[in-house]
C-alpha cells in the first residue's frame, strides 16, 4: 500500500470509511497504488486502469477504459456528458457496497483484462469539434489569438470548444471567450495554473504567486 494513499485517506473527512474499504477491495486484485489527481490510482504496469474517488453524493469507481468493458448490470455512468473513455461505479453506502462486492470485484479483474489486452478507446479528434461561430468572429478579429488557441495541445483545445459551446445563449459564449482570451494568449489551458506555480489550479488568478516567492 502506497503511504501517499494513507495519508489521503487519514484526512479524507467525506466517505473515509467507505473509500478505505473499497482501497482494500481494489488492492486485492494485484495492482499497483498511486496517488494522482489528489485520489487513489490503480495501475497495471504504470497504464492507468482505476481510480477511486468521493463526491458530495456518492462515493466511486472509474474505469479509465470503462468504455469498452462490457457492463451486464448496468452499473457503468459516464462522469460527463463528453466524457468519451471513463465510466465509473457510483456507489451511496457502506452497505451497498459490500452487497456488490463479488460484482465489484468482477468490474475490476475485467477493467484489468482489457488493459491487459492492449485495448484502445477510440475517441473524438479535436478537429471534430464544432468551433462556435462567436470564436471564429474572435478569431477574424485577433489573428493572435487563433494562432495561440491552435498552438495549444489538442486536449487543451477541445477543453475550451466544450467550454465555450455548451453556453445556450450566444451572448455567453462571447464572454467566455472574452474571459479566457488572455489566458490562451499565454498559452495556458483553461484548469492551467494561471502563474505558473502549480501544475493544474482551475481558480488559479496569480494570487498564490507572491506565496511562490516567499518560499524561494
Amino acid at each position: 500500500m502506497n503511504p501517499k494513499v494513507d495519508a489521503f485517506l487519514l484526512n479524507t473527512k467525506k466517505w473515509r470509511e467507505e473509500l478505505t474499504v473499497l482501497r482494500s477491495i481494489v488492492m486485492n486484485s494485484g495492482l499497483g497504488e498511486e496517488l494522482k489527481w489528489g485520489a487513489p490510482c490503480y495501475v497495471h504496469e504504470k497504464a492507468n486502469v482505476i481510480i477511486i474517488h468521493g463526491f458530495k453524493d456518492y462515493f466511486a469507481l472509474l474505469f479509465f477504459k470503462g468504455a469498452l468493458m462490457k457492463d451486464p448490470q448496468n452499473l457503468l455512468h459516464k462522469p460527463g456528458e463528453n466524457t468519451q473513455s471513463g465510466r465509473q461505479i457510483r456507489l451511496t453506502s457502506m452497505d451497498e457496497m459490500l452487497g456488490q462486492e463479488e460484482v465489484l470485484r468482477a468490474y475490476i479483474q475485467h477493467a484489468i483484462e482489457v488493459e491487459k489486452a492492449g485495448e484502445k478507446v477510440i475517441t473524438k479528434k479535436t478537429e471534430e469539434y464544432p468551433v462556435p461561430s462567436e470564436l471564429e468572429e474572435s478569431f477574424a478579429e485577433n489573428s493572435d489569438l487563433q494562432h495561440a488557441f491552435y498552438g495549444l495541445t489538442p486536449g487543451r483545445q477541445r477543453a475550451y470548444l466544450l467550454h465555450f459551446a455548451e453556453a445556450k445563449q450566444s451572448a455567453t459564449r462571447k464572454a467566455r471567450i472574452e474571459k479566457y482570451t488572455q489566458r490562451i494568449l499565454n498559452g495556458k489551458g483553461i484548469l492551467d495554473c494561471w502563474c505558473g506555480l502549480s501544475k493544474r489550479m482551475p481558480t488559479c488568478d496569480g494570487s498564490h504567486k507572491q506565496l511562490g516567492n516567499a518560499v524561494k
